[in-house]
């Protein structure tokens, strides 16, 4: 065989937009074997060459279309490819099914009763921190991923369960990095983007690849984040409803902001744009899946000013927040503490010291009672940036009051 084909079945695989489990399943309808025996893990052994299908290259051939000389044929060199979300998952299937665990069937109503835990806690996110969850988040998602692993259901229940564990893993994931369990987060966000693409939900699979490159973006791995961000939105394809593509362009503009440098800076201002005009595009006519309900308006105005905040434009900065935050939800203690934190930023940059640090007296004191790294570190951003003015004495007086931070 040609060590050529591994490749062509991947790119063969993708171009039908398959998943690495539909592929061993049209496989196995090929050969006409029952009990499906090819499975993800030989797809990912055969495309990574670790394994050579010998006997079972005529049938892949088969299911995807093409002949056996097509499937052997050397890949004339080109350019490395741009990597695919498969890049990024476990190198194992942490959703494997356990063996010898007595298989109790379940049904629909068990992944109902999953589906309301995962939409608690998403509301729950949206005004306690990652402190305050991070237990009961990694506890659901233990259960979800051992309730998969040691059940038996039907097809459909089973892609269910993984969609549901995709969008645990997704929340999962954000509150585990708001608590600053940035390695743990990264794993979550992992196992979520294999669940996500085993139950075939690209637009779940682009939410999650897309927390995970907000994350990367944050927390020095800036390159990857932007690389990432950009697969996200390129896998997702033109289909994916207008309030996710929305979403997705929002973080390939913040992955671009803070990758840095005038170039990065021009294209995140274009992400910002498509992502205004996808948005524009939601209509009754496109449903949008329930865990996109905050992605509205005002929410690509704040990641607007943010952009603007971080390429030293507070003249468009300070205008957008102060609309924003006019406006915002003050149950939502995390957010306006972060959305505030970006003003008093904008403030000092656009040398407006005495009120950046009123601004920040506020953030500062919304966050003494929030659990959350993120608002620690906005904390220090903002005392960092305010040195600069040392001498004026509302800066001097809030320098003072807060060293530790």
């Amino acid at each position: 065989m040609s060590s050529g084909i591994g490749a062509n079945i991947k790119r063969l695989r993708e171009q039908r937009g398959w998943s690495q489990a539909r592929l061993g399943h049209e496989v196995c309808r090929a050969a006409q074997v029952q009990g499906e025996p090819v499975g993800r893990q030989e797809v990912s052994r055969w495309e990574t060459g670790k394994r050579t299908p010998r006997e079972w290259a005529p049938f892949i051939a088969a299911a995807l279309g093409v002949s056996l000389d097509v499937l052997r044929e050397p890949l004339a060199p080109a350019q490395p490819p741009m990597p695919t979300l498969a890049d990024f998952l476990p190198e194992s299937d942490p959703l494997a099914p356990l063996s010898g665990t007595g298989g109790r069937r379940i049904g629909m109503g068990t992944v109902v009763d999953l589906q309301q835990r995962v939409h608690g806690l998403r509301l729950a996110d949206d005004v306690l921190a990652g402190g305050d969850l991070i237990r009961p988040a990694l506890r659901d998602l233990k259960r979800a991923v051992r309730l998969y692993q040691e059940s038996t259901h039907s097809g459909d229940v089973g892609r269910e369960l993984l969609r549901q564990i995709g969008e645990l893993a997704q929340i999962a994931g954000w509150i585990a990095s708001d608590a600053g369990q940035h390695a743990e987060a990264e794993r979550i966000y992992r196992l979520g983007i294999s669940a996500a693409r085993q139950a075939e939900d690209a637009t779940l699979t682009g939410n999650l690849a897309g927390s995970l490159a907000y994350q990367l973006s944050n927390t020095g791995r800036e390159s990857e984040g932007l690389t990432l961000a950009q697969v996200a939105l390129h896998d997702a394809g033109a289909d994916a409803p207008p309030k996710a593509r929305a979403l997705y362009l929002d973080r390939v503009a913040w992955a671009h902001t803070k990758a840095g440098g005038v170039a990065n800076g021009q294209a995140a201002i274009r992400a910002l744009g498509e992502a205004e005009q996808a948005l524009s595009e939601d209509s009754e006519g496109i449903e949008s899946p329930d865990y996109l309900y905050w992605v509205d308006a005002g929410e690509l105005k704040v990641m607007e000013a943010r952009v603007f905040t971080e390429i030293r434009r507070p003249l468009r900065a300070v205008p957008l927040l102060r609309n924003v935050l006019g406006e915002y939800n003050a149950a939502h203690t995390r957010e306006m503490a972060l959305y505030l934190s970006w003003l008093a930023v904008a403030l000092a940059d656009g040398g407006e010291p005495e009120e950046s640090a009123a601004v920040a007296e506020r953030v500062i004191d919304l966050a003494t009672d929030i659990p959350s790294e993120r608002t620690s570190e906005r904390v220090r951003v903002i005392l960092r940036r305010l040195q600069e003015y040392a001498d004026v004495p509302e800066v001097s007086a809030l320098l003072a009051e807060h060293p530790a931070a």
